[in-house]
Protein backbone atom coordinates (compact mmCIF):
# COMPACT_ATOMS: atom_id res chain seq x y z
CA UNK A 1 0.00 0.00 0.00
CA UNK A 2 1.41 3.47 -0.83
CA UNK A 3 1.55 6.26 0.83
CA UNK A 4 -0.86 8.14 -0.40
CA UNK A 5 -3.33 5.00 0.50
CA UNK A 6 -3.00 6.18 4.00
CA UNK A 7 -6.08 6.70 6.06
CA UNK A 8 -4.14 10.53 7.14
CA UNK A 9 -4.06 10.94 3.63
CA UNK A 10 -7.36 10.73 2.11
CA UNK A 11 -9.65 13.85 1.40
CA UNK A 12 -12.59 12.21 2.49
CA UNK A 13 -13.95 11.12 5.98
CA UNK A 14 -11.85 13.33 8.12
CA UNK A 15 -12.21 12.84 11.87
CA UNK A 16 -14.46 15.20 14.16
CA UNK A 17 -11.99 16.82 15.80
CA UNK A 18 -9.52 16.25 12.93
CA UNK A 19 -11.76 18.53 10.63
CA UNK A 20 -11.17 21.74 13.45
CA UNK A 21 -7.37 21.19 12.72
CA UNK A 22 -5.50 23.87 10.94
CA UNK A 23 -3.96 27.31 11.79
CA UNK A 24 -5.72 29.06 14.18
CA UNK A 25 -8.92 27.25 13.18
CA UNK A 26 -9.56 25.88 16.51
CA UNK A 27 -9.19 29.57 18.13
CA UNK A 28 -11.50 31.17 15.63
CA UNK A 29 -13.96 28.30 17.01
CA UNK A 30 -14.03 28.78 20.29
CA UNK A 31 -13.61 32.53 20.32
CA UNK A 32 -16.82 31.88 18.04
CA UNK A 33 -19.04 29.21 20.30
CA UNK A 34 -17.92 32.39 23.65
CA UNK A 35 -19.64 35.10 21.37
CA UNK A 36 -22.59 33.31 20.39
CA UNK A 37 -23.62 32.14 23.74
CA UNK A 38 -22.65 35.75 25.13
CA UNK A 39 -25.44 37.21 22.55
CA UNK A 40 -27.60 34.36 23.72
CA UNK A 41 -27.20 35.41 27.48
CA UNK A 42 -27.98 39.08 26.55
CA UNK A 43 -30.72 38.26 24.38
CA UNK A 44 -32.76 36.40 27.18
CA UNK A 45 -32.25 38.32 30.34
CA UNK A 46 -34.74 39.79 31.86
CA UNK A 47 -34.86 41.71 35.37
CA UNK A 48 -34.01 39.73 38.50
CA UNK A 49 -36.88 41.54 40.68
CA UNK A 50 -36.33 38.37 43.54
CA UNK A 51 -32.43 39.33 44.30
CA UNK A 52 -32.83 42.56 43.36
CA UNK A 53 -29.31 42.68 41.62
CA UNK A 54 -30.03 43.57 38.37
CA UNK A 55 -30.95 41.21 35.41
CA UNK A 56 -30.61 37.24 35.06
CA UNK A 57 -31.13 35.24 32.38
CA UNK A 58 -31.68 30.98 32.07
CA UNK A 59 -28.61 30.58 29.86
CA UNK A 60 -26.57 31.75 33.08
CA UNK A 61 -28.55 29.96 35.46
CA UNK A 62 -27.80 26.64 33.91
CA UNK A 63 -24.44 26.75 32.84
CA UNK A 64 -22.77 28.82 35.28
CA UNK A 65 -20.27 27.33 37.83
CA UNK A 66 -22.72 27.11 40.80
CA UNK A 67 -20.86 25.87 43.47
CA UNK A 68 -23.43 24.00 45.85
CA UNK A 69 -25.50 23.00 42.67
CA UNK A 70 -21.72 21.09 41.38
CA UNK A 71 -22.02 18.99 44.85
CA UNK A 72 -25.14 17.98 44.00
CA UNK A 73 -24.34 16.15 40.70
CA UNK A 74 -24.34 18.98 37.81
CA UNK A 75 -20.62 18.50 37.38
CA UNK A 76 -21.17 20.02 33.54
CA UNK A 77 -21.10 23.40 35.17
CA UNK A 78 -17.40 23.25 35.58
CA UNK A 79 -16.78 23.10 32.05
CA UNK A 80 -19.97 25.31 30.71
CA UNK A 81 -18.94 28.52 32.70
CA UNK A 82 -16.03 29.22 30.99
CA UNK A 83 -18.46 30.17 27.56
CA UNK A 84 -20.31 32.43 29.71
CA UNK A 85 -19.46 35.99 30.39
CA UNK A 86 -21.02 38.61 32.43
CA UNK A 87 -23.55 40.97 30.55
CA UNK A 88 -22.67 44.01 32.34
CA UNK A 89 -19.23 44.19 31.84
CA UNK A 90 -18.21 44.00 27.99
CA UNK A 91 -14.47 44.55 28.64
CA UNK A 92 -15.16 40.46 30.56
CA UNK A 93 -15.32 39.17 27.36
CA UNK A 94 -13.48 41.41 25.30
CA UNK A 95 -10.25 41.46 27.28
CA UNK A 96 -10.66 37.15 27.57
CA UNK A 97 -11.17 37.01 23.69
CA UNK A 98 -8.37 39.28 22.83
CA UNK A 99 -5.85 37.37 24.62
CA UNK A 100 -7.27 33.73 23.45
CA UNK A 101 -6.79 34.96 20.06
CA UNK A 102 -3.03 36.32 20.50
CA UNK A 103 -2.01 33.55 22.21
CA UNK A 104 -4.30 30.81 21.33
CA UNK A 105 -3.06 30.46 17.83
CA UNK A 106 0.91 30.70 19.45
CA UNK A 107 -0.01 27.37 21.26
CA UNK A 108 -2.76 25.59 18.49
CA UNK A 109 0.42 25.82 15.89
CA UNK A 110 2.98 24.71 18.59
CA UNK A 111 0.83 21.62 19.79
CA UNK A 112 -1.55 20.99 17.18
CA UNK A 113 -5.34 21.57 16.84
CA UNK A 114 -6.64 18.29 18.33
CA UNK A 115 -4.59 18.49 21.03
CA UNK A 116 -5.03 22.10 21.88
CA UNK A 117 -8.90 22.03 21.90
CA UNK A 118 -8.53 18.97 24.82
CA UNK A 119 -6.17 21.20 26.14
CA UNK A 120 -8.29 24.30 26.57
CA UNK A 121 -11.22 22.40 27.87
CA UNK A 122 -9.51 20.65 30.61
CA UNK A 123 -7.71 24.26 31.56
CA UNK A 124 -11.37 25.36 31.67
CA UNK A 125 -11.80 22.55 33.97
CA UNK A 126 -8.86 22.72 35.86
CA UNK A 127 -10.03 26.37 36.41
CA UNK A 128 -13.61 25.36 37.43
CA UNK A 129 -12.11 22.68 40.01
CA UNK A 130 -9.98 25.22 41.67
CA UNK A 131 -12.38 27.95 42.25
CA UNK A 132 -14.82 24.74 43.88
CA UNK A 133 -11.88 24.09 46.32
CA UNK A 134 -11.06 27.47 46.90
CA UNK A 135 -14.77 28.10 47.94
CA UNK A 136 -15.08 25.04 50.10
CA UNK A 137 -12.13 26.04 51.68
CA UNK A 138 -13.14 29.42 52.46
CA UNK A 139 -11.28 31.48 50.40
CA UNK A 140 -13.67 33.85 48.05
CA UNK A 141 -11.10 36.34 46.48
CA UNK A 142 -13.13 39.46 47.81
CA UNK A 143 -15.70 39.76 49.95
CA UNK A 144 -17.85 42.24 48.43
CA UNK A 145 -17.92 41.35 44.60
CA UNK A 146 -20.73 40.47 42.28
CA UNK A 147 -23.74 38.87 42.67
CA UNK A 148 -22.82 35.26 41.53
CA UNK A 149 -19.00 35.74 43.26
CA UNK A 150 -21.15 36.68 46.98
CA UNK A 151 -23.24 33.17 46.24
CA UNK A 152 -19.97 31.09 44.78
CA UNK A 153 -21.16 31.27 41.40
CA UNK A 154 -18.04 31.51 38.63
CA UNK A 155 -18.59 32.27 34.83
CA UNK A 156 -16.04 33.25 32.69
CA UNK A 157 -13.34 31.97 30.32
CA UNK A 158 -10.40 33.55 32.07
CA UNK A 159 -9.28 30.48 33.76
CA UNK A 160 -9.06 28.39 30.20
CA UNK A 161 -7.42 31.68 28.76
CA UNK A 162 -4.62 31.67 31.62
CA UNK A 163 -3.43 28.13 31.13
CA UNK A 164 -3.07 29.11 27.15
CA UNK A 165 -1.04 32.27 28.27
CA UNK A 166 1.26 30.19 30.65
CA UNK A 167 1.66 27.58 27.78
CA UNK A 168 2.68 30.32 25.49
CA UNK A 169 5.10 31.42 27.51
CA UNK A 170 6.76 28.25 27.89
CA UNK A 171 6.77 27.35 24.60
CA UNK A 172 8.28 31.16 23.70
CA UNK A 173 9.64 32.25 27.27
CA UNK A 174 11.63 35.43 25.18
CA UNK A 175 8.27 36.68 23.75
CA UNK A 176 7.74 40.07 24.63
CA UNK A 177 4.32 41.59 24.64
CA UNK A 178 3.45 45.27 24.93
CA UNK A 179 1.46 45.67 28.38
CA UNK A 180 -1.69 48.29 27.62
CA UNK A 181 -0.15 48.22 23.58
CA UNK A 182 2.54 50.92 24.86
CA UNK A 183 4.93 49.09 27.71
CA UNK A 184 7.08 46.33 26.56
CA UNK A 185 7.85 43.66 28.79
CA UNK A 186 8.73 40.09 28.95
CA UNK A 187 5.67 37.53 29.00
CA UNK A 188 7.10 35.84 32.09
CA UNK A 189 7.16 39.17 33.96
CA UNK A 190 3.45 39.87 32.94
CA UNK A 191 2.65 36.27 34.19
CA UNK A 192 4.11 36.55 37.19
CA UNK A 193 2.32 40.01 37.80
CA UNK A 194 -1.03 38.21 37.24
CA UNK A 195 -0.60 35.32 39.41
CA UNK A 196 1.29 37.91 42.47
CA UNK A 197 -2.32 39.73 41.69
CA UNK A 198 -4.70 36.58 41.62
CA UNK A 199 -3.07 35.02 45.11
CA UNK A 200 -3.14 38.86 46.79
CA UNK A 201 -7.02 38.84 45.83
CA UNK A 202 -7.50 35.29 46.84
CA UNK A 203 -6.48 35.98 50.46
CA UNK A 204 -9.35 38.67 50.05
CA UNK A 205 -7.12 42.01 50.22
CA UNK A 206 -8.48 42.92 46.49
CA UNK A 207 -9.82 41.87 43.22
CA UNK A 208 -13.58 42.13 44.74
CA UNK A 209 -16.08 40.04 42.39
CA UNK A 210 -12.83 38.13 40.08
CA UNK A 211 -12.67 34.33 40.52
CA UNK A 212 -8.89 34.73 41.13
CA UNK A 213 -8.76 31.03 42.09
CA UNK A 214 -10.06 29.56 38.61
CA UNK A 215 -7.23 31.96 37.24
CA UNK A 216 -4.86 30.19 39.47
CA UNK A 217 -5.64 26.83 38.82
CA UNK A 218 -5.57 27.61 35.18
CA UNK A 219 -2.11 28.82 35.17
CA UNK A 220 -1.21 25.96 37.02
CA UNK A 221 -2.64 23.10 35.03
CA UNK A 222 -0.43 25.00 31.88
CA UNK A 223 2.18 24.67 33.43
CA UNK A 224 1.93 21.01 34.59
CA UNK A 225 0.92 20.24 30.97
CA UNK A 226 4.05 21.46 29.79
CA UNK A 227 6.61 20.26 32.54
CA UNK A 228 5.21 16.08 32.57
CA UNK A 229 4.76 16.40 29.29
CA UNK A 230 1.39 15.62 28.61
CA UNK A 231 -0.49 14.53 25.82
CA UNK A 232 -4.14 14.47 26.43
CA UNK A 233 -5.41 13.38 22.71
CA UNK A 234 -3.68 10.27 23.62
CA UNK A 235 -5.77 9.44 26.31
CA UNK A 236 -9.42 9.40 24.35
CA UNK A 237 -10.97 8.04 21.74
CA UNK A 238 -10.49 8.63 17.93
CA UNK A 239 -13.50 9.70 16.59
CA UNK A 240 -12.09 9.12 12.97
CA UNK A 241 -14.31 5.86 12.89
CA UNK A 242 -11.02 3.91 11.65
CA UNK A 243 -11.44 1.28 14.40
CA UNK A 244 -15.29 -0.02 12.99
CA UNK A 245 -14.43 -3.20 10.27
CA UNK A 246 -16.28 -3.74 7.15
CA UNK A 247 -18.13 -7.15 7.27
CA UNK A 248 -17.03 -9.62 4.43
CA UNK A 249 -19.89 -9.96 1.98
CA UNK A 250 -21.00 -13.97 2.59
CA UNK A 251 -21.26 -15.76 -0.33
CA UNK A 252 -23.80 -19.23 -1.02
CA UNK A 253 -22.95 -22.54 -2.35
CA UNK A 254 -24.78 -25.85 -3.10
CA UNK A 255 -24.12 -28.96 -1.56
CA UNK A 256 -23.96 -30.62 -5.02
CA UNK A 257 -21.55 -28.37 -6.30
CA UNK A 258 -17.93 -27.94 -4.68
CA UNK A 259 -16.83 -24.52 -3.76
CA UNK A 260 -14.90 -22.68 -6.75
CA UNK A 261 -11.48 -21.90 -5.42
CA UNK A 262 -10.82 -18.26 -5.88
CA UNK A 263 -8.38 -17.36 -8.85
CA UNK A 264 -4.73 -16.42 -7.73
CA UNK A 265 -4.19 -12.95 -8.44
CA UNK A 266 -0.25 -12.04 -9.47
CA UNK A 267 1.67 -10.38 -7.36
CA UNK A 268 2.70 -7.00 -7.95
CA UNK A 269 5.66 -5.99 -9.51
CA UNK A 270 7.85 -3.29 -7.43
CA UNK A 271 8.20 -0.43 -9.05
CA UNK A 272 11.02 1.94 -8.43
CA UNK A 273 8.39 4.37 -7.85
CA UNK A 274 6.50 2.17 -5.12
CA UNK A 275 9.35 1.19 -3.33
CA UNK A 276 9.86 5.17 -2.91
CA UNK A 277 6.78 4.95 -1.30
CA UNK A 278 7.35 2.56 1.03
CA UNK A 279 10.20 3.85 2.08
CA UNK A 280 8.54 7.53 2.70
CA UNK A 281 5.32 5.80 4.67
CA UNK A 282 8.07 4.37 6.96
CA UNK A 283 9.45 7.89 7.88
CA UNK A 284 6.61 9.31 8.10
CA UNK A 285 5.05 6.88 10.07
CA UNK A 286 8.00 6.90 12.79
CA UNK A 287 7.09 10.98 12.62
CA UNK A 288 3.86 10.76 13.62
CA UNK A 289 4.63 8.55 16.37
CA UNK A 290 7.10 10.95 17.79
CA UNK A 291 4.86 14.14 16.82
CA UNK A 292 2.28 12.15 19.02
CA UNK A 293 4.88 11.64 21.88
CA UNK A 294 6.42 15.01 22.05
CA UNK A 295 4.61 17.80 19.14
CA UNK A 296 5.62 19.39 16.65
CA UNK A 297 8.37 21.64 18.49
CA UNK A 298 10.35 18.11 19.12
CA UNK A 299 11.02 17.41 15.08
CA UNK A 300 14.33 18.15 13.64
CA UNK A 301 14.80 20.48 10.90
CA UNK A 302 15.69 17.31 8.94
CA UNK A 303 12.56 15.69 9.86
CA UNK A 304 10.18 18.68 9.04
CA UNK A 305 11.62 18.50 5.47
CA UNK A 306 10.58 14.86 5.20
CA UNK A 307 7.03 15.58 5.89
CA UNK A 308 7.13 18.70 3.91
CA UNK A 309 8.19 16.60 0.93
CA UNK A 310 5.62 14.12 2.06
CA UNK A 311 2.98 16.46 1.61
CA UNK A 312 4.49 17.95 -1.78
CA UNK A 313 4.54 15.03 -3.37
CA UNK A 314 1.02 14.09 -1.82
CA UNK A 315 -0.52 17.02 -3.61
CA UNK A 316 1.25 16.43 -7.25
CA UNK A 317 -0.58 13.38 -7.53
CA UNK A 318 -3.78 14.38 -6.38
CA UNK A 319 -3.16 17.61 -9.14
Amino acid sequence: MGIYDREYYRKDGPSLLGSLAGQGRVTNWLIGINIVCFLLQFMTQTPDFARGVGWRDPVTYWFVLDVQRVLHGEVWRLLTYAFLHDTANIFHILLNLLVLFIFGRQVEDAIGGREYLWFYLAGAVAGGAAFVLATLLGFHGGGNGAWYQRESWALGASGAVMAVLVLAAMHNPRQVIRLFFILPIPIWIFILLLIAIDAFGLLGQGRGGVATSAHLGGAAFGYAYYKLQWRLSGWLPSFSGQGRRVRSRLRLYREDEPPTPPTPRPAPVASPRMMEDEQLEAQVDRLLEKINRVGMEGLTDQERQVLFRASEMMKRRRS
